[in-house]
């Protein structure tokens, strides 16, 4: 294991330069295989955080630190025009193109509400932001705290380079390297305080978007609370279901919504998907404008979830790894004030071994 390199606050370049030095050796020594592996992966093999490894600019990449959290930058991302968004966890990778529009994101919490990029972000773990260039390709990437990436927006051949240079000049903060620090993470037990109560409260919601808090009102985690819900809420079935659900949408060209996020940001598809391939562990959803990689080996649980709402029930389809932690979901394609596909409710009950509750 290579020794982590420290981060004080407040050194000179001088320092900086021999941190990226000290990297920059321990990279060559890494073999050809590892160096050419995406930057969350090299990172690791160096024991460093991603947001580290940016700042270092060793092998392809370069980099600029940016002023402050990154969020006043994200404000003005719309004015690049066409980009590709991409958010990911541990898992699974989410990739959207399209244009920013309607980017709401003055307070803690934000919403990029165009038809193309749909995305939630929640910037309160937010802490550093970097322009990147790898080889050809420029980004902006945010990171957290911990140093993870939360988001990332490319430049694509249609993206206003002029103005990308323009707002990254605007941004770029002297000192370079990344104030990384350890998050506190809670953990929910797995068994709610009252199981009984619990689905009370399931049966009466209205808005999918109160089943949060609805978990801490009873302290369980999300898995916990799918596993005592009863099969009519909550279904565990197995993970072949993904790409047997994906293969079903493509071939009948139903509307899904994809969702994948990270404590930072989650980041929504809305349509069709159609070239679904399988690599090694990884399905993929390889389309002009979506892409999609899971990491089927890091899927441990997968469950078919009812709820009600004011619409009507509504259905999804999530995966969870070992940890419990939520991967990745999938629901019909739907706006407030819409029922459910009935497609899609015919889908996820043709995926189940018990009826729904209706």
């Amino acid at each position: 294991m290579l020794e982590m390199i420290d981060t004080p606050v407040g050194e000179s370049p001088a320092d900086d330069h021999t941190r990226r030095e000290i990297i920059k050796g321990q990279y060559e020594a890494l073999d050809d295989a590892t160096r050419s592996k995406r930057a969350r992966d090299v990172a690791r093999a160096l024991n460093l955080s991603e947001a580290q490894w940016v700042a270092a600019q060793c092998g392809p990449i370069k980099s600029l630190r940016l002023k402050g959290t990154g969020q006043s930058v994200f404000r003005q991302i719309q004015s690049l025009g066409q980009v590709m968004a991409l958010t990911r966890n541990e898992s699974c990778v989410h990739e959207r193109h399209g244009a920013y529009q309607d980017i709401q994101a003055q307070g803690p919490v934000g919403l990029v509400l165009g038809p193309d990029i749909d995305l939630r972000a929640f910037f309160s773990c937010w802490q550093d932001a970097y322009a990147v260039q790898e080889g050809t390709r420029q980004s902006l990437q945010f990171f957290d705290a911990q140093g993870q990436a939360v988001h990332k927006v490319y430049c694509t051949e249609q993206t206003d380079l002029a103005r990308y240079h323009e707002l990254v000049q605007s941004h770029v903060l002297p000192d370079q390297w990344p104030d990384t620090k350890a998050i506190p993470k809670h953990t929910r037990p797995d068994t709610p305080n009252d199981a009984a109560g619990l689905r009370h409260a399931w049966l009466a919601l209205t808005d999918t978007h109160d089943f949060y808090p609805m978990l801490g009102q009873f302290d369980v985690s999300r898995l916990g609370a799918l596993k005592h819900a009863g099969d009519d809420l909550a279904q565990q079935v197995h993970a072949t279901k993904i790409e047997a659900m994906l293969e079903a949408a493509s071939s009948t060209d139903l509307q899904i919504m994809c969702f994948v996020g990270n404590r930072g940001m989650i980041q929504i598809h809305t349509g069709p998907v159609k070239h679904i391939v399988t690599q090694g562990p990884w399905l993929n959803v390889l389309d002009p404008t979506f892409n999609l990689h899971l990491n089927m080996a890091d899927v441990s649980s997968v469950c078919v979830v009812n709820k009600p709402t004011t619409d009507g029930w509504v259905t999804s389809l999530e995966a969870f790894d070992v940890h419990g932690e939520l991967i990745v979901q999938f629901f019909g394609a739907r706006k407030p004030g819409i029922p459910e596909l009935p497609a899609w409710r015919e889908l996820m009950a043709s995926l189940c071994h018990a009826p729904f509750y209706s």
